[in-house]
């Protein structure tokens, strides 16, 4: 796939970035590697240990034919390993049902969610309503799981050192033939009163909802399960837990499937935001027995939560908001999309009252934003620092091109309450992980990662910052060989895979 050549920009949100180098990040990586990185600027922090795992689409065509939109494209496992102060770095496709038989074949067989379609037009897409599972979301490390994750599918099995595909997994029974396990787990440290958890959930859409939520504990066993019917499209990104609440954001979209039927457009494609209607939030108790509550706020869209609270009898709920659904159009080129005609996502702070029955809506920071990351021992908890991948101009839209450290309690008078480090002009980042330093209990004491495509380089490097002062700089940046195609999320874990 080659880039297009850009148009002229002259707004103020596109003076950080040339397009063209940006485009360059939307290519595949059909190799796969396995090398030791030697080509590193600065230092990797001595404790720095581990394997951080990052997934994304890797194959944005099948051989020559481009896929409509990125986040049809088969998912690509990322691993940096870190051991005595040096990174190795490995990735590989998830061989899916769905990779393999694309690749055995050398086309395109299977229509994407967001508007890929089967060669053919029309009349070869109609009512082929299968999806692959493209596993290319997200990565988990838990129970001594490496899980590959797709929000529409079950989860594949890794093997952490090499990996290489096992193959679906139910989660030892718990899922049932194809039923999908979302792509957005938390962890929840628990408290004197809550052991840890892992929360995931899975959605089944029909006339109504079903909304059917998971607590295991660490090591893999089911605790318990709960299942809820809400009326109406449940479009569920994303969610959020309290030690006594999981928070579901129902965005107010209706799909109109007659396109999608007839071949003439891709299931997201075919969806409608109504800015008329209200933004749902349903309240489950954790309990499963309490009923579960819902408010109504303004109409607003939701993919990513950063995290959520209770505090003196209410629930608040920090989240990136967009001011409707960003949708790309059958004859759109994604490549060379106008990001001022397109909503920014910025970062909100909604104040449940479960005795009121109200919310309060407020905005917390102005900089188009993406992908919160923090401490994960705050999740759930109240918090005080949030890293946020950000735009590098303070007003507008455009990619992403910079990490904000946010204080959320900073006193406006005396402290400064964000931090700004840029990859500008010509890097773009992905989503921060934030990774905590060992024998501490500071909060914003860790190491914020970050991989960043290099337009003008033509390839990616991993970006390790100082999470107390990102005014240090880059502490390390471990540059590859070749560019990794703009990915979605990661994990981190402690033990190392080499």
């Amino acid at each position: 796939m080659t880039a297009t050549s850009p148009q002229p920009k002259t707004t103020s949100s596109q003076t950080s970035y040339c397009v063209s180098e940006w485009q360059g990040g939307h290519r595949s990586l059909k190799e796969e590697y396995s090398y030791w990185i030697d080509d590193i600027e600065g230092q990797i922090p001595g404790d720095l240990r581990g394997t951080v795992f990052r997934n994304g689409p890797g194959l944005l065509d099948v051989n020559g034919d481009r896929l409509h939109h990125p986040f049809d494209g088969d998912g690509m496992i990322c691993a940096f390993s870190f051991h005595q102060g040096k990174a190795h770095f490995q990735n590989r496709f998830v061989r899916t049902e769905g990779y393999l038989a694309e690749q055995k074949a050398g086309r395109i067989l299977y229509r994407g969610v967001f508007g890929t379609q089967k060669p053919g037009g029309w009349f070869a897409n109609m009512f082929d309503l299968r999806f692959k599972n493209i596993a290319n979301t997200n990565i988990v490390y838990w129970g001594n799981k490496l899980l590959a994750l797709w929000e529409a599918g079950m989860p594949h099995r890794l093997n952490p050192a090499t990996l290489e595909t096992e193959g679906l997994d139910n989660l030892g029974g718990v899922l049932g033939d194809g039923q999908p396990f979302s792509a957005h787990p938390r962890f929840d440290p628990g408290d004197a009163q809550h052991p840890p958890r892992f929360v995931n959930f899975s959605v089944e859409s029909g006339l109504s909802t079903k909304l059917t939520v998971f607590e295991f504990d660490l090591g893999g066993q089911l605790i318990q399960q709960y299942s809820h019917s809400i009326p109406g499209l449940g479009f569920f990104h994303d969610f959020v837990l309290t030690p006594n609440f999981t928070l579901f954001f129902q965005n107010p979209v209706v799909m109109n499937p007659i396109p999608f039927v007839l071949g003439l457009r891709g299931a997201a494609q075919s969806l409608q935001f109504l800015p008329d209607q209200p933004t749902t939030i349903w309240i489950i108790p954790r309990n499963g027995k309490d009923p579960v509550q819902r408010i109504d706020t303004e109409a607003c869209f939701v993919f990513h939560h950063a995290n959520a609270f209770e505090q003196d009898h209410k629930i608040l709920v920090d989240s990136v908001c967009y001011s409707h659904f960003p949708t790309l159009g059958p004859e759109e080129d994604y490549r060379n999309v106008n990001f001022d005609q397109y909503p920014a996502g910025q970062l909100y702070r909604f104040t449940l009252d479960l005795n009121q029955q109200q919310v309060y809506r407020d905005q917390l920071a102005s900089r188009s934003c993406e992908f919160p990351a923090l401490h994960p021992r705050s999740m759930g908890q109240d918090y005080r620092y949030l890293y946020l991948g950000v735009t590098h101009e303070a007003t507008g839209n455009a990619p992403l091109q910079a990490i904000q450290k946010l204080d959320l309690r900073a006193d406006s008078q005396s402290t400064d309450p964000a931090q700004i480090w840029s990859a500008a002009p010509s890097g773009f980042i992905g989503e921060p992980l934030f990774i905590p330093k060992a024998q501490t209990t500071q909060e914003d004491a860790g190491w914020v990662l970050t991989l960043i495509y290099d337009g003008a380089a033509n390839r990616s490097e991993l970006v390790i910052l100082d999470g107390e002062d990102l005014s240090r700089g880059a502490i390390a940046r471990l540059k590859l060989k070749h560019h990794i195609p703009y990915g979605l999320h990661g994990c981190y874990t402690p033990e190392t895979f080499i």
